[in-house]
C-alpha cells in the first residue's frame, strides 16, 4: 500500500468514488480511497432504491440534481459505464392542502431554474400509473427527466475510470485514526499501516461522525435504517395491476413509494418511530405497517408475495441538506457526506464540488447550505423532500 498521497478518501461508495474521479479529471491523481469492506459500494450505496430526481424544495439541491442529472445521461460516453438509466419519471401524489401549497411554491422554484415539473389532478396521475389509487389525492407532481439508475453501475464506472488515470484504490482497509498536528491534517492511521497526506476527505456516509471524531470534529451525521422489500407478482395466469414503465411513484404524506424491478416491484416507506442504529437487519414487523398503505396506494401489492428485502442507512443531518466542503477549523480535511437518503442521485455533482474545492478552482456554487459551520453559527434552510 502507498504510505504518501496527495489526497486520502476515506470510503468507496458513490461519493468517495466521484471524488476520485473528479479528481483525476483535473490531473490531481496522486490518490489513495481507502474501503473497509472487500467491494466498493458495500455499504448505504449498494443498499439504495435508485432513484434520481430534480424535485427538491432546496435551491441548492436542485442545481446538484440539474448537473448530476445531466452527467447520468451522459454517463457512458464521458465515463465509460452502463448505469441502466430509465428516465420514467417521479411523481409526487399530495393528500393535503399543507402539501399542495409547499409543492406549489417548490414547483415555481424548480420551473425558475430550468426544471421541467407538471401540475396533476388524481385522474392524471392515475393514467401515467396504471393500477394506483388516487381517491384521496388532490394533486401531483411529475418531471419525465427524473428517473432510476444502477447505484453500483456509477461507482464502479467513476472507480475503474479514477483507477485508469492512476488513483489507487485499497479495499479491505479501515482507518482507524486521522492524524492532526499543529491544527492541520498530516494523514491517516489505517488498518495495513500509515498514510501520510495533507487532505483527507471524510466520505464515509453513516460512519462520518466517527471519521470526524478521529480528527477531532464533531459531524452531525446520524445513521437511520431504512427498508426496501421487493414483491413479485402472485401468478403467472393472473392480470397484475401495476405500471409496466420504471416510474416512481411516492406517496409523500406517508413516504410510501414504489417502482418496477425487473418483473416485480420495489417498495419501501419511511419509519418516523425509527431511533438513529447501524443494524441493518430486517424488522419484518414493520412490513405489517406498510401494508395498509401500500394496499390503499396500490391494491395489486395486497396479494403478492414477497421476493427479498434487505435494509440501508440513511446518514442523516438535523436539516436534511449534506456536508460538502472543507472543514473551517481543521486546514485540510474535507466532507462530503449527510445526503440524507438523496446522497446517490448527487454524487455526480457533489464529488465534481469537492474536486474543486480540493484543486483550488471555483466551484460555481455557493456552499454555505452545505457548510459543516451552518449547525453551529444555526443558519436557516434545509431540505423537506425527505422519502
Amino acid at each position: 500500500m502507498k504510505r504518501t498521497a496527495e489526497v486520502v478518501i476515506v470510503g468507496g461508495g458513490c461519493m468517495g468514488a466521484s471524488v476520485a474521479y473528479h479528481l483525476a479529471r483535473r490531473g490531481l491523481t496522486d490518490v489513495v480511497l481507502v474501503e473497509r469492506e472487500q467491494m466498493l459500494g458495500a455499504g448505504s450505496t449498494g443498499r439504495n432504491a435508485g432513484g434520481v430526481r430534480h424535485q427538491f424544495s432546496n435551491d441548492a439541491n436542485i442545481r446538484l440534481s440539474i448537473e448530476s442529472i445531466g452527467l447520468f445521461e451522459r454517463f457512458k460516453e464521458e465515463v465509460g459505464a452502463d448505469i441502466d438509466f430509465h428516465q420514467d419519471g417521479y411523481l409526487f401524489l399530495l393528500s393535503t392542502p399543507a402539501s399542495v401549497e409547499m409543492f406549489t411554491a417548490n414547483v415555481a422554484l424548480q420551473r425558475r431554474l430550468g426544471v421541467a415539473v407538471d401540475w396533476l389532478d388524481a385522474a392524471g396521475a392515475a393514467a401515467l400509473a396504471p393500477g394506483l389509487v388516487t381517491d384521496t389525492v388532490i394533486g401531483a407532481t411529475f418531471c419525465q427527466r427524473d428517473g432510476i439508475a444502477d447505484p453500483n453501475g456509477v461507482t464502479m464506472g467513476f472507480a475503474r475510470s479514477a483507477q485508469a488515470a492512476g488513483v489507487t484504490i485499497v479495499r479491505d482497509t479501515e482507518v482507524t485514526g486521522v492524524l492532526v498536528e499543529s491544527g492541520r491534517i498530516t494523514g491517516v492511521e489505517t488498518s495495513a499501516g500509515t498514510i501520510a497526506a495533507p487532505v483527507v476527505v471524510n466520505a464515509a456516509g453513516p460512519h462520518a461522525r466517527a471519521i470526524g471524531r478521529m480528527a477531532g470534529l464533531e459531524v452531525p451525521v446520524d445513521p437511520y435504517r431504512r427498508h426496501i422489500f421487493i414483491a413479485q407478482p402472485p401468478s403467472p395466469a393472473r392480470r397484475w395491476d401495476v405500471p409496466a414503465s420504471r416510474i416512481m411513484v411516492i406517496d409523500f404524506e406517508s413516504t410510501f413509494y414504489f417502482h418496477r424491478e425487473g418483473a416485480g416491484l420495489l417498495f419501501g416507506m419511511g419509519d418516523p418511530q425509527e431511533a438513529p442504529t447501524f443494524d441493518l437487519s430486517v424488522q419484518w414487523e414493520f412490513l405489517e405497517q406498510i401494508t395498509p398503505v401500500a394496499a390503499r396506494r396500490l391494491p395489486a401489492l395486497t396479494d403478492a408475495p414477497i421476493a427479498r428485502a434487505w435494509a440501508g442507512l440513511y446518514e442523516v443531518t438535523p436539516d436534511a441538506n449534506p456536508i460538502i466542503g472543507a472543514a473551517r477549523d481543521l486546514p485540510g480535511f474535507h466532507l462530503i457526506t449527510g445526503f440524507s437518503g438523496h446522497g446517490f442521485q448527487h454524487s455526480p455533482a457533489a464529488g465534481r464540488i469537492l474536486a474543486d474545492v480540493i484543486t483550488g478552482r471555483d466551484p460555481g456554487m455557493d456552499l454555505a447550505p452545505f457548510a459543516l459551520e451552518r449547525f453551529a453559527d444555526r443558519r436557516p434552510g434545509g431540505e423537506r423532500y425527505v422519502v
